[in-house]
């Protein structure tokens, strides 16, 4: 699999990653034992990169991963980047939980969780707005580095506001950000900003929770603790991050399109889906889900497609314009 660099963390990873929200309930239940063969198939063709989170199951992906990483001989053993984050457990979420002591305690349960001394690299995670534009913050987290208990640090962020504010700060390694063939307003500033200060775009939500995998019809129903069945209005969180924000309705539409598209190629509405991240400028990784070891194989495979030609870009980006931009365009 093509590597690329991991901003300042100088880190050569994967251009697909794998995401590991879905080990922590809100995405219908998967069972530890297929979540540890995800892991595995993900890493046996070509996957370097784990992308985790102290919420996720409160822990439970974390450790989850941890447990993965002592079967194999560690992460450095392996040249495995994994990134973790911090700060969504706070209660209350507000701006002033984020400080050095909760860093400090939350990184402690997190290296716990993981079996790693030093965290490779570590994401606020999606915090309240006026967290980015903090000095003090930033302050501690430079203070961790020098302790030794994270290598590098970035953010994840929901709107492209936050991703600029966050660019300013010369010691950011890495944006975690929502984009997508349906999520297209990244690609204007964000990506060449990061680009011109070498740091790191991860792509998050890359197949739109699902819709993008062309999977999914109006029928189609949800567990009742999956969130693309509790948050489709942003009832539990912001809801760019179910579906990317696109109606459901249209999110359908768009995804038979791209299923069309994709059968033109040779290869399923995922990999093309994935094919189109890792082809836009600035892209360092993608990290898409995976609930079956067989889905996580065909994400990676993504990475084998060729570039994607100029008529296949025009197509998606009509896909884009009609059922996304009226809705997504002027938002996050």
């Amino acid at each position: 699999m093509e590597k690329r660099i991991l901003g300042s963390t100088g880190r050569q990873v994967g251009v697909i990653g794998q995401g590991c929200w879905q080990f922590g309930g809100d995405w219908g239940q998967v069972s530890d034992d297929t979540a540890l063969q995800v892991l595995a198939a993900a890493c046996d063709h070509g996957v370097t990169l784990i992308d985790t989170a102290d919420v996720y199951g409160d822990g439970h992906s974390e450790k989850l991963v941890g447990g993965f990483l002592a079967a194999i001989g560690g992460a450095d053993a392996n040249d495995l980047t994994i990134i973790t984050k911090m700060g969504r457990r706070a209660d209350p979420h507000v701006a002033e939980a984020y400080n050095y002591v909760n860093f400090r305690a939350w990184l402690d349960r997190s290296r716990a969780n993981l079996g790693m001394d030093r965290l490779h690299l570590v994401q606020l995670h999606c915090p309240p707005t006026p967290v980015y534009s903090s000095p003090q913050v930033y302050d501690d987290l430079d203070r961790l580095v020098a302790e030794g208990v994270i290598a590098a640090y970035g953010v994840s962020v929901e709107t492209v506001a936050e991703a600029e504010e966050a660019l300013k700060h010369e010691h950011v390694a890495s944006i975690q950000i929502i984009v997508n063939v349906l999520r297209r307003k990244p690609l204007d500033t964000v990506l060449p900003m990061a680009a011109a200060r070498g740091v790191a775009i991860i792509a998050r939500v890359p197949l739109a929770s699902g819709l993008l995998s062309g999977r999914f019809t109006t029928a189609t129903t949800f567990a009742p603790e999956d969130h693309r069945t509790y948050n489709r209005h942003g009832e539990a969180f912001d809801v760019g991050e179910t579906f990317a924000g696109v109606p459901y309705d249209e999110g359908i539409k768009a995804g038979a399109e791209v299923v069309r598209i994709a059968d033109g190629l040779g290869c399923t509405a995922a990999q093309l889906s994935l094919r189109w991240l890792i082809d836009q400028p600035g892209i360092t990784t993608v990290i898409p889900g995976a609930t079956r070891p067989e889905q996580a194989v065909a994400n990676a495979e993504a990475a084998d497609l060729a570039p994607l030609s100029a008529d296949v870009l025009a197509e998606l980006k009509q896909v884009y314009d009609t059922y996304a931009a009226p809705y997504v365009a002027d938002r996050w």
